[in-house]
């Protein structure tokens, strides 16, 4: 039998607004000595303190468990916040209500066994090391940049007499409190399955008629088509916009020189396949088609436009073929590697795959209508619902915004992907997706700044094509 493993996590999150830009602080200590042994932060964009307190509790159990990979059960955590929503709900006292907190506690409380970890609520004067994180953070990202473990002094906050002596509550018998907080985490997440998460999904306005009494059947089933075949298939199949020239005027609040550079995600829709023309549904769980030659050439006006503007200093690009090779052909001119999302893959359209929207209303009638009436309901045979594919999306986009702020990056991925950015910085509901259309080889953009706020510039450009 190992013997157990025992540290401490602190953890805190802030925002500066509530909800305004937000950031999130953990550290791992050894109870023993009271020394640090990891640290994390990050800035999160525009959240309320509490998704802030919730991502740092998730970022500090994960530091925990990746310094002892091997621990397994033997690995007992005690958690240190002075949230006393997070440490109750996770506690199993307190319901989770709101939304946003759901999938998260859910995220947390699947991390580690349950009864592997307790929770303790302390004052926040004794929190100071992770709230110190988490300013570091917030500033890093007023500023325009990524906070870095190299550079942090929250440890010179830490309380000296940092207890050496920490005793971890037992843990005894079948699993307590702490099993009770994750099992309803769990369960609140599976019961509102894509409700709204951190800056993430919106929930549909109560479920609309059907498409052909309310949505209006054709009206979604041309905006699924005009995306071609993965329009069908990427029926949803843009993000921020190239920067502006040197001396060129400044227009709109979004561009007030003290928010600093923003982070400009250029989306580009990869070109057609074989199945485009024929508006099939092509999503993650089909066949990966390669580009057809008439997508080979949209690449290669891609690359040529993207070459000209002389703006794009990244590119990223989803794991699936066709996007892969589009993003081949940019990279090629432009002298820059090339990296791969898997967030930025296409929806899995499960049973409607390499099926036509008609072919799929023919054979699975009911399914097709409670999907185009609900963001939480998931194709025929296990495909991937609208509010799953957003809640990936818009972790995608923070890891993206973090890691390139102030930087022009290309994001070469699909409908979905595309109109779930826009939709998200539009503040617009799920049923947008079906009002937006995204023709093959497109370009859209869209700009995230420090302050969390994003700007549409441009969607469905195909001027480059012609």
């Amino acid at each position: 039998m190992s013997v157990a493993r025992q540290v401490v996590v602190e953890a805190d999150g802030g925002s500066r607004g509530n909800p305004g830009p937000a950031g999130y602080g953990a550290v791992v200590i050894d109870p023993a000595t009271g020394e640090p042994l990891a640290e994390a932060a990050e800035y999160i964009g525009v959240a309320t303190n509490n998704v802030a307190e919730y991502r740092g509790l998730i970022a500090g159990l994960e530091a925990a468990k990746a310094l002892f990979p091997d621990a397994g059960d033997a690995l007992r955590v005690h958690v240190r916040m002075d949230s006393k929503l997070v440490v109750e709900q996770m506690s199993g006292r307190w319901k989770i209500k709101h939304p946003d907190m759901k999938p998260l506690a859910a995220r947390a409380a699947a991390i580690l066994p349950p009864s592997s970890v307790t929770y303790e609520w302390i004052p926040r004067a004794q929190n100071k090391h992770a709230d110190r994180l988490a300013n570091e953070a917030m500033d890093a990202g007023r500023d325009g940049r990524q906070w870095e473990a190299s550079a942090s002094t929250a440890a010179l906050d830490a309380p000296s007499a940092r207890t050496s002596s920490t005793t971890l509550p037992p843990v005894q018998g079948p699993p307590g409190d702490q099993a009770a907080g994750a099992a309803r985490a769990r369960a609140a997440l599976a019961a509102a399955r894509g409700a709204a998460a951190p800056e993430g999904l919106f929930p549909m306005p109560g479920a609309a008629e059907t498409p052909e009494a309310g949505v209006a059947a054709e009206t979604a089933e041309a905006s699924l088509s005009e995306a071609p075949a993965e329009a069908g298939g990427e029926p949803t199949d843009a993000h921020p916009a190239p920067q502006q020239p040197a001396g060129t005027p400044q227009t709109g609040w979004g561009s007030a020189p003290d928010l600093g550079a923003p982070a400009t995600l250029v989306l580009l829709r990869h070109g057609e396949t074989a199945l485009t023309p024929e508006k099939r549904f092509s999503g993650s769980g089909g066949t990966d088609p390669e580009l057809s030659a008439v997508g080979r050439g949209q690449a290669e006006r891609a690359a040529e436009h993207f070459a000209a503007l002389g703006t794009v200093q990244e590119i990223v690009s989803s794991p699936l073929r066709r996007c892969r090779e589009t993003a081949a052909a940019v990279a090629a001119r432009l002298g820059l590697d090339v990296r791969i999302d898997e967030g930025l893959r296409e929806t899995d359209f499960g049973a409607w795959e390499g099926l036509t929207f008609g072919e799929v209303r023919e054979r699975y009638g009911d399914d097709l209508t409670a999907w185009l009436a609900s963001p939480d309901t998931a194709p025929t045979g296990g495909g991937e619902s609208f509010a799953e594919v957003a809640e990936r999306v818009a972790a995608a986009r923070d890891r993206l915004v973090a890691r390139y702020a102030g930087r022009t990056v290309l994001l070469v991925t699909h409908v979905t992907p595309i109109k779930t950015l826009v939709r998200l910085a539009l503040g617009a509901p799920p049923e947008a997706l079906f009002r937006m259309e995204l023709s093959a080889a497109s370009v859209s953009t869209v700009a995230y700044y420090g302050d969390g706020n994003a700007s549409v510039r441009l969607l469905n450009d195909t001027s480059h094509l012609r």
